[in-house]
């Protein structure tokens, strides 16, 4: 038998495990049988196997599921009391009311919904939750749809607790029994009954909203007894929802830790170039924008909805910026990790990138520029978090922040006016929240 502590936690198929492991753990109910045990879709005719049973398709890359197939499940014990926090920062006092808050919802075991803008530093705000389950034998799972989001914040937790802690996405190898997890959401799948306290981060990004399979999953992963917080910076009118119906209690920051107001975004015209096949030149207003943002010295970031466009525009962008290093990141990317840790350490002058960066990573300054701004790729939410890359620092809490398209359409409204709202609400006046160029 392998390792036990592996198992601790997580949920197997029969055929995943060997006699002496099926007989140390436990058979979770199956009463529904017209649906997958493991992520709740329902059997389709669609996924008959040649011995007539239907199949799950949506979980398969855990191991196929079929009608009536059980899942084992292994217990786990308490981790030792411990005191895991080592972080010495300061909270500001509007931080602080949402970490007391979240205090009093674990001992209420009351599910919490934090809306909290960009920049106000959500993080720092749930480690005296995590702190509070992990110092007590509890474990604790941070969660997020995206992977580049699990490992910026894999590495600040690192850096902040003193516990074991795992990393798990569909390329990690750090992956043992620890009272704090970092994951992606789909690797929920693989845990049952295990969490005491589930975090769930960027509650609204892709491939998590709208998949009941991954908040079927979610809610799965949770001890019978254990507390969900769901962190963002765009809610959803699920969530909404769910808040007005009192199933949710919601918490809300409107204001960045440095006190200065979210950037608001300009729009500006510029023709397509997403459909041509080739780019020989950009539009001059754009030229003259990234060549007044080069004398800068300050990094930029360039958005683009497409993998392709990206590839289209790099070569255009270096004979008009000959002297800078400009490199592309996506999905695709090989080395993405360190690409973006270079250009954070601005060993990269000009940074384009897909919606991969939208969310979840924080450079100390930072200009960004969005081109097609209204494709469909973008819309209101990506566009307010892109947004949201801008003025994340005391040092430079404002910036550049554009958006060019052919048109602007509800989305790119939306975000603007939505931004805008915000920093109404929170006090500030229309002119604080002008860009500007530093």
């Amino acid at each position: 038998m392998n390792d036990l502590q592996y198992y601790y936690g997580r949920q197997f198929p029969s055929y995943q495990l060997s006699d002496e492991e099926k007989r140390i753990g436990r058979v979770r109910p199956n009463g529904k049988k017209t649906a997958c045990l493991r992520c709740g879709t329902s059997f389709s005719k669609e996924t008959l196997l040649p011995n007539g049973k239907a199949y799950c398709r949506t979980c398969i890359v855990f191991g196929r599921l079929c009608q009536g197939d059980e899942l084992y499940y292994f217990d786990q014990p308490a981790f030792p009391p411990q005191s895991s926090l080592r972080w010495s920062g300061q909270l500001t006092s509007l931080q602080k009311q949402v970490s007391d808050a979240l205090l009093e919802s674990l001992v209420r075991k009351q599910s919490t919904l934090v809306f909290a803008v960009t920049g106000a530093g959500k993080t720092e705000m749930i480690y005296q939750s995590i702190a509070s389950i992990i110092d007590k034998g509890g474990r604790v799972c941070l969660a997020s749809p995206r992977v580049d989001v699990c490992i910026e914040v894999y590495k600040r937790l690192q850096r902040d607790f003193s516990c074991e802690i795992s990393l798990l996405h569909a390329g990690s190898e750090d992956d043992h029994y620890s009272p704090l997890v970092v994951a992606t959401s789909h690797q929920l799948m693989k845990f049952y009954h295990a969490f005491d306290l589930v975090i769930l981060d960027e509650v609204d990004a892709f491939p998590f909203v709208g998949n009941p399979a991954l908040e079927f999953a979610l809610k799965k992963s949770l001890k019978k007894d254990g507390v969900l917080f769901y962190l963002t910076a765009t809610s959803t009118p699920a969530l909404d929802a769910s808040v007005k119906k009192g199933e949710l209690r919601q918490l809300s920051l409107l204001r960045r830790f440095h006190n200065h107001p979210l950037v608001l975004p300009k729009w500006r015209f510029m023709k397509s170039t997403a459909n041509k096949e080739t780019i020989r030149q950009l539009d001059r207003k754009l030229v003259k924008v990234i060549r007044e943002q080069r004398e800068t010295k300050i990094p930029l970031l360039i958005f683009v909805p497409e993998i392709q466009l990206s590839e289209k525009l790099i070569p255009v962008l270096e004979t008009y910026c000959p002297k800078d290093k400009i490199v592309g990141v996506s999905s695709q990317s090989q080395s993405r990790k360190e690409i973006v840790e270079d250009f954070r350490q601005e060993k990269i002058d000009i940074l384009v990138t897909t919606t991969i960066l939208e969310r979840g990573v924080t450079f100390p300054k930072v200009d960004v520029i969005v081109l097609e701004a209204d494709h469909h790729l973008f819309n209101a939410s990506s566009l307010i978090q892109i947004a949201g890359r801008v003025g994340r620092s005391l040092e430079r809490p404002s910036g550049l922040l554009l958006y060019f398209s052919e048109g602007k359409n509800k989305e790119v409204c939306q975000a603007i006016r939505t931004i805008r709202r915000i920093n109404q609400k929170a006090g500030y006046d229309e002119l604080s929240s002008m860009p500007r160029m530093d």
